[in-house]
């Protein structure tokens, strides 16, 4: 196995599952305005969810994939409706908002300990025996390319959702003026809700494979948020292909900054880019 070959599928399966955080969440910065945090819990509720269906209760593979990213679409949709939604009524502060998400993420965090332990859980039933596929040299998994084909999907579908459809257009409106969108007849209500309904499920979906292909806790949205932010910033926050651009070259720099040294530097790494991009390019690569 050549080592450069496989540094650069790693980088694209890592950057497709960090570009599915963070179209999640630059859709819901871009409309509501505030980083959410607990958009993290979402991605071990989606994987949870599906442990539940798939390995509990025994339904098909589909179904289940298909609940959990319901299941997550629909409680970011519910704390959009009884917490964040109340709270940018009364006009609370970007602060307020923050401790809030903080407080859905703790919450759910919980929730999911409590429901499934905290102990490590993997989705797949035929751990070891996993199809393997060789591409010029590197190796990856028949999950890992399922994870790379559904990334690029939902970010063409996304992309063709902005471009040609209404409701693209309106989250556009939203977020460059929610007052002005609101005066011209925009349910800006309503269609921010729908975006936390979407944005979750995809946080979800994300959460799903990252369970198929290493396993779940109920602490793992939390680093997979941070990776997903940091490509949102480097991209350009609330920018949607930036955020996309973002994820993919910081998979890169991730895994070819950890060629010649331990991969434990690999978030040291993420970071120090971080504070690279903010103290010189704070705008990110593609502006709003």
């Amino acid at each position: 196995m050549d080592i450069i070959p496989q540094l650069i599928l790693n980088s694209i399966i890592a950057g497709a599952i960090y570009a599915m955080i963070a179209l999640g969440f630059n859709l819901i910065y871009g409309t509501a305005k505030f980083f959410d945090l607990g958009y993290g819990a979402l991605t071990a509720v989606g994987g949870y969810a599906v442990f539940y269906f798939y390995k509990t209760l025994e339904l098909d593979l589909f179904v289940s994939v298909i609940l959990g990213m319901l299941i997550a679409g629909v409680i970011g949709f519910f704390i959009y409706r009884l917490v964040y939604s109340p709270l940018r009524k009364k006009k609370s502060s970007s602060m307020v908002m923050l401790v809030a998400s903080l407080g859905v993420l703790t919450a759910l965090q919980a929730i999911v300990a409590i429901l499934f332990t905290s102990q490590f859980q993997t989705l797949s039933q035929n751990a070891g025996t996993e199809q393997i596929f060789n591409i010029f040299g590197g190796v990856i998994t028949q999950t890992q390319l399922i994870t790379l084909i559904l990334g690029i999907l939902i970010m063409v579908a996304i992309g063709l959702v902005f471009r040609f459809t209404l409701f693209g257009k309106a989250i556009k409106a939203i977020g460059d003026d929610e007052e002005v969108s609101k005066i011209v007849g925009i349910n800006t209500g309503k269609i921010i809700g729908w975006v936390f309904f979407i944005g979750s499920a995809i946080g979800g979906l994300a959460g799903i494979l990252i369970g198929f292909d290493t396993g779940i806790e109920p602490t793992m949205g939390l680093s997979l948020l941070l990776k997903g932010v940091i490509a949102c910033i480097i991209g350009g926050i609330g920018n949607v292909y930036g955020g996309v651009i973002g994820a993919f070259l910081l998979a890169f720099i991730e895994n070819f900054g950890i060629w010649q040294i331990s991969g434990e530097w690999k978030d040291a790494i993420a970071f120090g880019v971080l504070i690279l991009f903010l103290l010189f390019r704070p705008q990110g690569i593609l502006k709003r």
